[in-house]
């Protein structure tokens, strides 16, 4: 069910209407895990069983893990809890990939029918990495809460820390305890995906709402924004991005592919950031607080300020549940890199069950660690750029932003060409097609399309701001010009939208 079609406008406002009548505030979970049920099994209702399956694996391990008495027991059963999560994920997303690998390197042929098939045809259940990886969140943040909480009671008073204890007064009523557990992974705003939510984040979210509450000027912009950058931009750009498809980049010229590519930079910003916005508002409604997910990633000056501005709550949780319990950065410089290219490989492979989501994860994880080598050697401070002219602080921040963003791009080819041959033909053809000329049929409309996602990153681009700060003189004149913008995205929403289609992340 996509955000912007009747049927989803019908079931959330339905929905939004019950939700707040004073007659039901005490059923207002039960409602919404209602409604995310209907939103799920909308289009394929065998897959919600999959997906009950997954919320009563996670509420018994995690349950089990609050109620256990001894450490080991608790260790048992989170390990129990993760390991089902991660057989239920490689099994339904992976299965396909590596029975494919077995029949590869073993050279056995693949027979008719049997348990072979029946691995090569399951079908991927949309957003199934997103609610796995929330299911192990809470598992984890049982097992870490209740740690802490031994810890806490063998220190004296004045040592102790003020710790969450919202899993366990979670825990006391079993039934409130899988109504919330069905909450938190089915929440449907988030549930195909994201933003991605950390268990310690949601369940103390998890209260009597109120009408009166509501942040309207929070969903009146998230919206707008959401719904502008998705219908209007990545709807729009998907009709010109689709000639960099094999084979019909190979027609076009150098110039064309090249814009091409730009455009389709903007298109999967546009359209997975408009997602995440849509579900910030959705929920705020609802009276949610979802993290945000995106801050103007294209203005990054290196890679990692791009990881910590581009799917934020991906970025995050890799951080916190996977590269920090590998030891992070405090093993020394070799094993703080091998650290990083295990966790892109991994998160690569989280986008998609193909080797070349894998190759994208390692890319960035190379230059992850080709980038923190340089810095280490070269010892460079960023409070030096103070002391520069302007213009060329203005010059070198822009030649950051611009090469960052190039090394982004190429990335993005493993997304738009999963096929690693035709990736690397696409380069290939780059070179090759340098005479041909530019498609202006093609790019001016990928360029114009392209703006309002320019200019949006522009806008918080801090040496811009700066400079029309100090210029302009004009006191709130961004905010100013943004009631204009709220106004032009409403107006371009209704009359200049794309044809609908599937969200780019609803693969993953």
């Amino acid at each position: 069910m996509f955000f912007n079609s009747f049927s989803f406008v019908t079931l959330f406002l339905f929905t939004f209407c019950i939700y707040y009548l004073p007659a039901l505030r005490k059923l207002q979970v039960p409602i919404l895990i209602a409604a995310s049920f209907v939103f799920y099994a909308w289009n394929l209702p065998i897959l919600l069983l999959l997906l009950i399956f997954s919320i009563v694996i996670n509420a018994l391990t995690s349950y089990k893990t609050i109620q256990s008495f001894t450490k080991t027991s608790r260790l048992f059963w989170a390990v129990l809890g993760v390991a089902a999560n991660l057989t239920i994920l490689g099994l339904f997303k992976y299965g396909a990939l590596l029975t494919n690998l077995f029949l590869d390197l073993f050279k056995v042929s693949t027979p008719p029918d049997g348990i072979v098939q029946l691995l090569l045809n399951l079908p991927l259940p949309i957003g199934i990495s997103f609610y796995t990886f929330q299911g192990i969140s809470l598992i984890v943040d049982v097992l870490r809460e209740q740690k802490n909480i031994d810890s806490e009671k063998n220190l004296t008073e004045r040592n102790r820390k003020p710790i969450n204890i919202f899993f366990t007064e979670n825990s006391k009523d079993q039934a409130k305890y899988l109504f919330n557990t069905s909450f938190f992974i089915s929440f449907f705003p988030q549930l195909i995906a994201g933003p991605i939510v950390k268990a310690r984040d949601f369940f103390p979210q998890i209260q009597a709402k109120y009408f009166r509450e509501i942040p309207w000027e929070i969903v009146f912009r998230s919206l707008t924004l959401g719904y502008f950058l998705k219908m209007v931009v990545a709807d729009n750009l998907k009709d010109y991005t689709f000639w960099i498809t094999y084979p019909y980049y190979q027609r076009n010229g150098t110039l064309t592919n090249v814009v091409l590519l730009f455009g389709y930079s903007m298109q999967i910003f546009a359209d997975f950031a408009g997602y995440s916005l849509i579900a910030i508002g959705l929920a705020a409604s609802l009276g949610y607080t979802l993290p945000q997910n995106f801050n103007f990633p294209y203005i990054s000056r290196s890679l990692s300020e791009f990881w910590n501005r581009w799917h934020i709550s991906l970025s995050s949780w890799l951080k916190y549940y996977l590269y920090i319990p590998l030891g992070g950065n405090r093993h020394g410089k070799i094993r703080t890199y091998i650290n990083l290219m295990i966790v892109m490989a991994l998160g690569g492979l989280w986008h998609g069950a193909a080797w070349s989501y894998a190759v994208w994860g390692i890319y960035h994880g190379i230059g992850l660690a080709v980038e923190r080598l340089w810095l280490d050697w070269k010892n460079i401070k960023k409070t030096s750029e103070e002391d520069l002219p302007f213009w060329r602080q203005v010059v070198e921040q822009s030649i950051q932003v611009i090469f960052v963003f190039s090394f982004v791009s190429i990335g993005w080819l493993l997304f738009k060409l999963p096929r690693f041959e035709e990736a690397v033909d696409f380069i290939v053809t780059l070179s090759k097609n340098i005479n041909i000329q530019p498609f202006l049929i093609q790019i001016i409309p990928v360029l114009f399309f392209s703006l309002p996602v320019i200019l949006y990153h522009l806008s918080n681009f801090p040496l811009l701001r700066k400079a029309f700060d100090k210029e302009l003189s004009i006191v709130n004149w961004r905010y100013n010009f943004q009631d204009i913008a709220w106004g032009i995205m409403l107006f371009l929403i209704i009359l200049n939208s794309g044809s609908s289609s599937d969200f780019i992340y609803f693969q993953f």
